[in-house]
């Protein structure tokens, strides 16, 4: 019995070495780094890989020596279904057990695309295209989809808010534009409810179409409450507006940067402010929220004109006898680098 006794002992005492070196093995894979490359590895979990093919992959590419042990034990803990598909970027120093936490917090590459202020949607569109790591779905600006996102607007144009938006690969130009427009109208209604009192819009959307106007008449922050302030008072005394921008969005693809007098004639164009009264059929460009601010806490005055001085400000004056000497002096004599407006399209 005693013999018995003596060996029983003994095969525990060996077990329970086993179990601690085997244990003790297990922590160290489970813990060690992975075999990444200096600059790491971008990893991307499509729809419909499990945990198992993802371990795989990783194995035949020589980062995960152990994959059953990663399997074993998200499976023990129930992680293994719950690992959240996108892109990762796995980083020397990365282990098995940090990897697990990594693809369970779905803590995926955030990638980002700027729409600047004051360009048209057609250019949006292009940015957008341009990104590689963008789905490109749409179909230019009359592309069903887009026109169905702005319903009941007839045209798209103006109303997605351009700023920088962060996204997942696999996302869409569509998906970006929906959370610009969502932005545009949370901003627009934001503005509209402390907007000053009289002003001469019937709707926000007046109030967005004069805030395009704003964002390409100036890139001065500073003068965008007194160009509005033109603008409204101009639009309560009944003049026209007579902005050139207007006229150019409406020439489109035929504007070969040349304003002529024939344009300013052409009461065919819509967008003519100088042959038509009132505010412009839709927006002509992508204002962003200073502007939309602008058009809504336009600043006060007397100043009904405003001339391009030709480096990015304007001369204001409440007289015509005044804006025509402010015209002789900048336009008449140009600067070799004289510009007008904004250098965003």
């Amino acid at each position: 019995m005693k013999d018995r006794a003596r060996i029983l002992l003994t095969l525990a005492l060996v077990a329970m070495v086993l179990t601690a070196l085997v244990a003790r093995e297990v922590v160290q894979r489970w813990s060690a780094p992975l075999n990444l490359p200096e600059n790491g590895l971008v990893m991307s979990v499509q729809p419909g890989d499990s945990l198992r093919s993802v371990a795989r992959r990783l194995h035949d590419q020589g980062v995960l020596p152990h994959p059953e042990l990663l399997v074993a034990w998200a499976r023990y803990h129930g992680l293994d279904a719950r690992i959240r598909r996108g892109e990762y970027r796995l980083v020397p120093g990365l282990s098995a057990e940090s990897l697990l936490d990594l693809l369970v917090s779905g803590q995926v590459i955030q990638y980002q695309v700027t729409l600047p202020e004051g360009i048209v949607l057609s250019r949006a569109l292009a940015i957008l295209a341009a990104e590689p790591t963008l789905e490109a779905v749409l179909d230019g600006t009359d592309d069903p989809r887009l026109l169905q996102l702005v319903a009941p607007h007839e045209a798209p144009e103006g109303l997605f808010l351009p700023e920088s938006y962060r996204y997942e690969r696999g996302a869409s130009d569509l998906d970006i534009l929906r959370r610009a427009h969502d932005a545009l109208q949370r901003a627009l209604a934001a503005e509209w409810e402390q907007r000053a009192p009289d002003l001469p819009y019937a709707t926000p959307y007046e109030a967005l179409i004069m805030a395009s106007i704003i964002e390409r008449e100036t890139g001065v922050p500073e003068e965008r409450e007194e160009i509005a302030g033109v603008f409204v008072r101009r639009l309560e005394l009944g003049m026209r507006l007579q902005t050139d921008p207007t006229i150019i969005y409406g020439l489109g693809e035929s504007f070969d940067g040349n304003l002529r007098r024939r344009h300013l004639r052409d009461a065919g164009n819509l967008f003519n402010t100088y042959r038509h009264g009132g505010l412009p059929p839709t927006p002509i460009a992508l204002p962003g929220r200073a502007a939309i601010h602008a058009a809504l806490q336009p600043a006060a005055g007397d100043a009904l004109f405003f001339v391009a001085r030709g480096d990015g400000t304007h001369e204001f004056n409440a007289t015509l006898e005044g804006h025509e000497r402010a015209v002789r002096k900048y336009q008449l004599q140009r600067r070799d680098d004289y510009r007008s407006t904004p250098g965003t399209q």
